[in-house]
């Protein structure tokens, strides 16, 4: 008997199976396209642009490309999804800083997993609960994802940048740097 979870997001109208695989790791983020997909919330765009910043300087990660999502709270279109993975070898996505928002980019990393690009989600803390029990509706128990303290809306450019330094090895670390991606539990 297969255990299924039906998806809340609507996004396939279908149950989801469990079991999950990420998609495959280079090793290390030398020339990489990193792509980045911001929610729309404040602070999501400069934070995830210090990130790809860190990864160029201290990784040698390529050039980065930022695309926006229309929704905070509710997942990436196929088609956006598709692009994106056409053009960018890795993504990094959020700010999840609160609830809707958080659990949608839970989803888009699942997503993009799925269609075989590497993915680093970044979360504030408050929202942990509800990225988990994300990750297991999406048929992704122990998604691995970065998280930050809250609130992340309403920080000074050098109050975001500090942020992005102390995530930064954290996502690099997730999307296979030095051979450290992470596992499903």
């Amino acid at each position: 008997m297969t255990s299924a979870i039906l998806d809340p997001t609507g996004l396939s109208g279908k149950t989801t199976s469990l079991g999950f695989d990420l998609a495959p790791r280079r090793g290390d983020l030398s020339g990489v396209t990193v792509g980045l997909l911001e929610n729309g919330k404040q602070n999501a765009s400069l934070f995830l642009q210090e990130v790809a910043d860190i990864l160029r300087e201290r990784y040698g990660a390529g050039e980065a490309r930022m695309r926006r999502k229309e929704n905070f709270a509710a997942p990436a279109p196929p088609e956006l999804i598709d692009a994106l993975s056409a053009e960018a070898d890795l993504m990094v996505i959020g700010v999840g800083d609160c609830g809707s928002c958080s659990a949608s980019a839970v989803v888009d990393g699942v997503l993009f997993e799925r269609h075989g690009t590497p993915s680093a989600v970044i979360c504030s803390d408050a929202f942990k609960a509800t990225a988990d029990a994300m990750a297991d509706v999406q048929g992704a128990p122990g998604y691995g994802y970065v998280t930050t303290p809250h609130p992340v809306a309403g920080l000074t450019p050098a109050q975001v940048r500090e942020r992005a330094e102390a995530v930064a090895a954290e996502v690099a670390g997730l999307l296979g740097a030095g051979g450290g991606a992470r596992g499903v539990a």
